[in-house]
C-alpha cells in the first residue's frame, strides 16, 4: 500500500463527490422522458460526445493494455489500432447521420426497423443476450479486476471494498443522471486523467531510480522499443500490424463504437 497524504484523500473523494453531484444536478431534466434519459434529448454537441467516447478508453483496463503492448512490442506495437481506422471513419462521417435520420434510440431498435419477421426478432433477442448480458459481464469484469488491483496497491483496499465504493458511486450517478450525467462526468474524467497521467509520468521519470528522461530513453530495455514505425522489412510484422488490421479486422473485430452500432452516435 502506498502512503497517501491528506491532500490525496481530498482529491479522491472530491472526484467522487463531483461525480455524484453531476448525477443529482441533471437528474430532474434527465427524468422528463426516455429520450431525454437515454439520449439527452439528442441535443449533445459533437465535441462533447467525442470527448466522452475518448474518456471511455481511459478505463482502468485500457491503459494497462497499451502499457503491455509497449512493453512487449514497443511503441510501434500500437499499430494494431489501425484495425479500427476504417470503421471509425465510416461511423463518424456516414453512419452517424443515418442513425439520427432513423430516429431510433438503440441499435437493437434499429435491427427491428431494418429487418422484418421472425429473423429480426431472433437477431434482436440474440444481441440483447450476447451483448447485454454475456459481453457486458466480461467487459465489466475486466474493468473491475483492474480497479481492484489499483485499489489494493494504491489504497490497501480489499476487492469487496473497491467494488462497493466505486460501484455504488457509479450506479447512483448513472442511474440518476442518465446519458447526460455520464457524458458530463466523462468530460471531467478526461481532463482529470490527462492531467493526472502527465503529472504521474513527470514524477516517475524524475525519481532517483530513473534519473530523468535522458537516462530512461538510453536504458537497454527502452531504447529498442522507441521506434514509432514498425520494421516493414519483416514480413510477419507487416502482415500482423498493417495488412490484417486493414484487410480483415476492421470488419471482423467488434467493440462498442468500433462499427456503426449506434452508441453515442445516436445522441
Amino acid at each position: 500500500m502506498i502512503d497517501l497524504a491528506l491532500i490525496d484523500y481530498i482529491l479522491i473523494f472530491s472526484f467522487f463527490a463531483i461525480t455524484l453531484g453531476i448525477g443529482f444536478f441533471v437528474s430532474k431534466k434527465s427524468g422528463k422522458s426516455s429520450a431525454e434519459y437515454f439520449l439527452s434529448g439528442k441535443t449533445m454537441p459533437w465535441w462533447l460526445l467525442g470527448v466522452s467516447m475518448v474518456a471511455t478508453t481511459f478505463s482502468t483496463d485500457t491503459p494497462n493494455l497499451v502499457t503491455d503492448i509497449v512493453r512487449n512490442n514497443g511503441v510501434s506495437g500500437n499499430w494494431v489500432w489501425w484495425a479500427f481506422l476504417l470503421t471509425g471513419l465510416l461511423t463518424v462521417f456516414i453512419y452517424a447521420k443515418l442513425w439520427r435520420k432513423s430516429n431510433v434510440n438503440t441499435d437493437i431498435e434499429f435491427y427491428e426497423l431494418r429487418y422484418g419477421g421472425k429473423p429480426a426478432k431472433f437477431l434482436r433477442a440474440f444481441r440483447a443476450i450476447y451483448l447485454g448480458v454475456i459481453f457486458n459481464v466480461l467487459a465489466m469484469a475486466a474493468v473491475t479486476l483492474a480497479a481492484i488491483k489499483i485499489g489494493q496497491v494504491m489504497l490497501g483496499l480489499s476487492a469487496l471494498e473497491t467494488i462497493a465504493l466505486a460501484g455504488i458511486v457509479t450506479v447512483v450517478f448513472s442511474t440518476m443522471g442518465g446519458f447526460k450525467g455520464v457524458v458530463y462526468t466523462d468530460f471531467i474524467l478526461f481532463f482529470t486523467a490527462i492531467i493526472g497521467g502527465i503529472g504521474a509520468a513527470y514524477y516517475c521519470v524524475n525519481l532517483p531510480e530513473v534519473g530523468g528522461l535522458e537516462n530512461l530513453l538510453a536504458h537497454d530495455n527502452v531504447a529498442s522499443k522507441l521506434n514509432i514505425l514498425p520494421d516493414f522489412s519483416n514480413t510477419e510484422t507487416l502482415i500482423t500490424l498493417l495488412v490484417i488490421p486493414l484487410a480483415v479486422q476492421w470488419w471482423s473485430a467488434w467493440y462498442p463504437g468500433a462499427e456503426p452500432g449506434g452508441g453515442g452516435y445516436v445522441a
